[in-house]
């Protein structure tokens, strides 16, 4: 019978499970990122600026922690043993240092890298190399890590994925993993015990809804999100990507609007605009914590459309405490003029108190009627608080 038993054992496939630091971006994580400006022309210089002007301009004492650097930081080719090397001309320093600066500012040090052989812009990617590359971000002092998919193969999403996850947490440092695949592999339907986050949609572009493959505009990747706000929460979050608000091929209202619909989507928000230029009023966009506070919302949950017409969209999004936001997108070209009698939404169970948050103004309760225009491809968001 023992013989029996252990020869069962043995034939019963084992199930492996990757061990993803736990208690890790319980709401959706916040920061800058160098990619959306920048591209590969980063240098130290440039990211510990960044990070002088995170604090200063109070992002970060609205939410913002996280420094990324994007593709571009490494050297041609990894040292004689095999590790990946910054780029000496960029980051004389080495990473480290930079990383200490991060946190000296308060904040947080993001990284990036690849699945594939190469990174997207051809620097050394990590396969083969996951435990010695998670190894050596732990001695950097890495606290978030962005993973691409380029120059991939033949491999395996899921496998690959799996295997830097199980690296990062040998590695022993708690480490936010985004898997950067593009959503190509429904990454949702597999990736909660893996990563933190994981794209859902190939890269944005500062516009508003262009569809080229390389040159994905925000309206366009909203749309990709309907029906995948079931598979986020806590510490594992859908990805539509970096924000563009405040780059210049938005308007005010469409970075206005771009930064409403990621909070509803309760999206990573992952600033990618040059700080050094950044005017007020994209500042105030970037910075305005009853916005954020949507996104950040402890409840967890990802908003969802409820209602598309021709050029109007109406998002809503669960909150704590039985609050709500409700968020109307104008998509047309002209001002869009709404009467709107809250009793027909059947979410508002019993009356609330109503606060239209872009305008900083009370409307009173659900009992009254709401009256707004809405400027092209802009929007009105509204919070709604249990009496």
């Amino acid at each position: 019978m023992k013989k029996l038993l252990l020869l069962v054992f043995l034939t019963v496939p084992v199930i492996l499970y990757s061990q993803k630091f736990e208690n890790l971006a319980l709401t959706p994580p916040m920061g800058w990122n160098s990619w959306n400006t920048f591209g590969v022309e980063i240098d130290e210089q440039l990211i510990m600026e960044m990070a002088d002007i995170l604090v200063e301009s109070g992002m970060k004492e609205a939410g913002y922690e996280y420094i990324v650097i994007d593709d571009g930081w490494e050297a041609l080719k990894r040292d004689s043993l095999g590790n990946l090397v910054p780029d000496p001309q960029k980051f004389p320093s080495g990473m480290k240092a930079v990383g200490d600066y991060i946190h000296s500012k308060g904040l947080k040090f993001g990284i990036h890298n690849c699945a594939g052989t190469l990174t997207c812009n051809g620097f050394p990617g990590g396969r083969g190399h996951e435990y010695q590359d998670a190894r050596t971000y732990a001695s950097w002092g890495v606290d978030f890590l962005k993973y691409d998919w380029c120059y991939n193969g033949t491999a395996n999403s899921q496998e690959t994925y799996k295997t830097m996850s199980d690296a990062l947490s040998a590695a022993g440092r708690p480490v936010v993993f985004s898997l950067c695949e593009w959503g190509e592999t429904k990454p949702w339907e597999w990736a909660e015990n893996i990563g933190h986050l994981w794209r859902t949609t190939h890269d944005i572009k500062d516009c508003y809804n262009c569809q080229n493959i390389n040159n994905l505009g925000w309206k366009y990747l909203l749309d990709i999100q309907v029906g995948l706000e079931k598979y986020a929460g806590p510490g594992h979050w859908n990805d539509p990507d970096m924000l563009e608000v405040g780059n210049k091929g938005l308007s005010l209202a469409e970075s206005r609007a771009h930064f409403s619909l990621w909070c509803m989507l309760a999206a990573p928000l992952m600033a990618g605009n040059d700080l050094r230029k950044m005017t007020p009023e994209i500042l105030n966009i970037l910075t305005n914590k009853e916005v954020i506070a949507i996104d950040q919302d402890p409840l967890g949950k990802q908003g969802y459309r409820l209602i598309k017409h021709i050029s109007k969209e109406i998002w809503v999004k669960e909150l704590s405490n039985g609050d709500w936001a409700i968020c109307f997108l104008n998509t047309g070209d002209e001002p869009l003029k709404l009467s709107m009698n809250w009793d027909h939404f059947g979410i508002l169970k019993g009356e609330y108190k109503v606060r239209n948050i872009w305008e900083k103004e009370n409307l009173g309760t659900t009992k009254q009627l709401f009256n707004s225009e809405i400027a092209p491809h802009d929007v009105a968001l509204l919070r709604f608080s249990k009496l």
